[in-house]
């Protein structure tokens, strides 16, 4: 699986986690949940970094308009820390994508 995939599965992932917890405890994502994971998607697809793609917390490009950012980010602050009970392998990649990152740019 390729790093932009995983980046897809891990943000969809969180998305069902937390529209579970807050709206539908249906398979459905509600409508709002679901905009925002075809918006998310969209832009994943579009990003200028491709496979070299940060995670989205330490992006250096906003790609997100801002009611988007601000609702990705609640769905993250919520879903991070309780990934790592309900995809711990996907919890773990995602932490690795992120040092991995990051200690390219300290190189």
């Amino acid at each position: 699986m390729s790093r932009l995939e995983r980046e897809k599965s891990t943000v969809q992932m969180m998305i069902e986690l937390y529209c579970k917890a807050h709206h539908r405890p249906e398979r459905q994502l509600c409508s709002d949940c679901q905009e925002l994971l075809e918006y998310a998607m969209t832009r994943l697809s579009h990003c200028k970094f491709q496979e070299s793609k940060p995670t989205c917390a330490k992006c250096t490009v906003h790609c997100y308009k801002p009611q988007m950012r601000k609702r990705i980010q609640e769905i993250m602050r919520y879903s991070g820390p309780k990934m790592i009970y309900t995809h711990p392998i996907a919890a773990i990649r995602h932490l690795f994508d992120g040092m991995k990152k990051e200690k390219e740019d300290n190189s």
